[in-house]
């Protein structure tokens, strides 16, 4: 088995998927729309580190963005152990509206 050929392939069908999206419909929501849908659907409420990378992954996001949300301080963990958003996140949804 040709392991690095498949993986070139898979690649290639990734790609070749994404385009065809693409040419089926709307055009993706920009990172900055995708940003706000996420902070309004998570609100308030603490989350799993499984619910939040679900959250992520819905609106286009790789699963592991809670972690570099955390670092850029958007994100802090609770003593509950539940992930929430900062007030920092809510500013910056407040300031765009």
């Amino acid at each position: 088995m040709d392991v690095p050929k498949i993986q070139a392939s898979l690649r290639l069908i990734a790609r070749g998927l994404e385009e065809l999206a693409a040419a089926l419909g709307e055009q993706e929501a920009g990172e900055d729309e995708r940003t706000a849908r996420v902070i309004q659907e998570w609100g308030r409420r603490g989350l799993t580190q499984k619910e939040a990378s679900a959250l992520f992954q819905r609106h286009g996001f790789a699963p592991q963005t809670t972690g570099g949300w955390t670092r850029g301080e958007w994100v802090e963990i609770g003593d509950d152990g539940l992930r929430y958003l900062t007030a920092r996140s809510h500013t910056w949804l407040e300031e765009r509206s």
